[in-house]
């Protein structure tokens, strides 16, 4: 596909959006702003509606240019998302809110909703919510409580709804002027738009909190709320679940974007100070201990979960569509990869990673809330695993040898970036998914789980490889750092899928010859060759990332 037919802004576009959120950083979400809105737990909603004004108006980055906005793609959405995230991931929730809250009506409204709501969003004096989790429910649409019950006139003909639920954990939602709330219909699960101030709408005290502070959740309650047919999304009941799938391939990356902003601002912390401090007679910057143990991996991670998910947000600018098991993808690896990065940086300023004021431990409170909402880890490596699964039966295994035949083909142009033991791992991740559907042992939630990280980590590694490559192909100044980033990566996804291969054909429901000729097919002795001058590669990376 050529250039101009993806969505999005042009580099220099992007760029000038990008600058605009730098500039925030300087005076409206500066150092001191940011700590006192954490420390005292307010939402700064003057400043996020100033965000949305006609002087910034950030808002313009998501809406199509036909209803006053500047139709920027998701690769757009994605950078911008991860740089607010580098500020503050709370006023980044506050921001993504908005988002979130729109993407019912960019994906399902009628094109008369859409002129209605996308423009009067666009005009910058409207904050959104997206209104889905239930106190019970949690992230399972299916067990939706909310009701939505039509109301007819004389002639029996649909005038109307009224609502009736609780929802929770609401972003934006004490003070969203536009709520999207997913509700019951006796057609099934549709979207409505309910506005500030109609009758029997109460948004609810909103939660303390252990990170993300500057954001606002709020418990919301509806009682009998009318809503004209008018503010049933796309006008047809019953598109409700369809509408929000389709979200969840998008929506879920801007956490991974979000998570990722808040990793790498953690380093960007860690990595000078690491250059600053001097313990046992050197800079931390030149101790393995230091820097092979807490900085350098996390690098990498980071850098993997950087490079998929710019590979999903190009798909989606393709106008791909249904990248709902990608979107878990990025999701799942990236805030994991975050969290841990964060929990690192803080341990490698010592006591200072303790203290307010160094930012670290805020970063390491606010991070841990991307695991959780728009879906958990865990439900991510249901959604990973079982599509996954599938895909793979019903190819034939064609779904992974198709990567392991790409790795085996960036092997043969070199250089060496590990790509051999990314179809290894492919390979092996084929034949653990047959023992696993052969053997019926897809019913273990557990074995599934392993079977995710697998997929997940070769995916997000086979994008890694992808960029090297490419890098090296271009002879870009990158490449070489990307390629020796690729190697270490490779080292980690054989460790892990030979690991959960062994645990798998391990866990005691088959035969012991069965498990020892698995073993011997996916070449598992052979995995652990991915290591070999592993520590070279570390040095050489370090070297690039503390200038040494």
């Amino acid at each position: 596909m050529s250039a101009d037919m993806y969505r999005g802004l042009d580099l220099k576009s992007r760029q000038m959006v990008v600058d605009t959120v730098h500039q925030l950083r300087k005076k409206l979400l500066n150092k001191e702003n940011i700590l006192t809105w954490d420390k005292d737990e307010v939402f700064p909603e003057k400043a996020i509606r100033q965000m949305l004004g006609p002087d910034i108006g950030l808002q313009l980055l998501f809406i199509p240019e036909e209803y006053g906005g500047a139709g920027g793609g998701a690769r757009d959405c994605c950078k911008v998302t991860e740089e607010m995230a580098k500020i503050c991931l709370g006023v980044a929730t506050g921001f993504f809110a908005i988002q979130l809250g729109t993407d019912p009506i960019l994906v399902g409204a009628t094109e008369e909703q859409k002129q209605r709501w996308l423009t009067r969003i666009a005009d910058g004096d409207t904050l959104v919510a997206y209104a889905v989790t239930e106190p019970e429910a949690g992230s399972n649409l299916a067990s939706l409580k909310t009701t939505a019950d039509p109301v007819t006139d004389g002639d029996g003909k649909v005038t109307g709804y009224t609502i009736t639920g609780n929802k929770q954990f609401i972003s934006t939602g004490g003070y969203a002027d536009l709520i999207t709330v997913l509700a019951q219909t006796p057609d099934g699960p549709s979207f409505f738009v309910v506005e500030k101030g109609m009758k029997g709408f109460t948004p609810l005290k909103g939660e303390e909190k252990h990170g993300i502070r500057a954001s606002n959740t709020s418990p919301l309650s509806f009682d009998e709320v009318f809503v004209p047919i008018e503010n049933l999304v796309g006008g047809v009941p019953g598109k409700g679940l369809k509408q929000a799938n389709v979200v969840f391939g998008y929506t879920r990356l801007m956490v991974a974007s979000m998570a990722l902003g808040a990793g790498k601002a953690a380093l960007e912390i860690a990595i000078p100070y690491a250059k600053e401090r001097i313990q046992f007679g050197g800079p931390l910057s030149e101790k393995q201990g230091y820097t092979h143990k807490l900085i350098v991996p996390n690098v990498v991670r980071l850098a993997a979960a950087d490079a998929y998910i710019d590979q999903v947000a190009h798909m989606l600018d393709g106008s791909e569509e249904d990248l709902q098991v990608e979107g878990s993808i990025g999701k799942y690896f990236a805030t994991e990869a975050a969290d841990r990065a964060a929990n690192d940086c803080m341990q490698a300023l010592g006591g200072y990673g303790y203290i307010r004021d160094f930012e670290v431990e805020k970063i390491k409170r606010d991070v841990k809330i991307t695991c959780i909402y728009e879906g958990t880890s865990e439900i991510q490596q249901n959604i990973i695993s079982t599509f996954r699964w599938k895909a793979s039966r019903k190819s034939k295994g064609a779904f992974y040898t198709t990567m392991a035949e790409e790795m085996d083909t960036l092997a043969a142009e070199g250089p060496d970036g590990g790509y051999r033991f990314y179809a290894q791992a492919a390979r092996a991740l084929n034949l653990t998914i047959d023992l696993a559907h052969n053997n019926r042992l897809t019913r273990q939630q557990a074995v599934m789980f392993d079977l995710a990280d697998m997929m997940t980590h070769l995916e997000v590694g086979v994008a890694l490889a992808r960029k090297a490559s490419r890098l090296n192909r271009e002879k870009a100044p990158e490449a070489e750092r990307f390629t020796l980033m690729a190697r270490v990566f490779a080292g980690e996804v054989a460790r892990l899928v030979s690991e959960n291969a062994l645990r798998i054909a391990m866990c005691g429901e088959l035969d012991d010859q069965i498990a020892q000729q698995h073993l011997a097919a996916i070449g598992y002795q052979e995995m652990t060759a991915a290591r070999a001058g592993w520590m070279g590669a570390m040095d050489r990376i370090a070297d690039m990332i503390f200038k040494r």
